[in-house]
């Protein structure tokens, strides 16, 4: 059980991620592919919990669904947080423009 003090610092810590404007990870406008994995899901909960932007809902039997991916910062605190490796979201692709070429 986490003790008091941690649980505070963990709360302030999302609050203030939530609190930033919303930033897209990648120059693509495209909204991320965010996959839950629902044979590996235990419906917990610590995603909808910890998603700072709140793009997941709860579907009838509880498995979360990520209804606003267009919300998503890519934090990745679902994939994270998830104790059964069940979410998935897509990184954004690197521009090959900008890579520095090697020597």
């Amino acid at each position: 059980m986490l003790k008091k003090a941690t649980l505070r610092t963990l709360m302030e810590e999302i609050n203030r991620i939530a609190n930033q404007p919303c930033i897209p990870a990648s120059s693509s406008k495209t909204p991320p592919q965010i996959t839950i994995h629902t044979k590996w899901c235990k419906k917990c909960g610590i995603c909808i919990a910890f998603c700072p932007k709140k793009v997941f809902d709860v579907d009838d039997v509880g498995l979360p669904l990520a209804n606003r991916p267009e919300l998503c910062i890519r934090c990745m605190l679902c994939v994270i947080r998830c104790p059964d490796f069940s979410v998935d979201v897509d990184r954004p692709a690197e521009n090959p423009e900008k890579k520095i070429p090697g020597p």
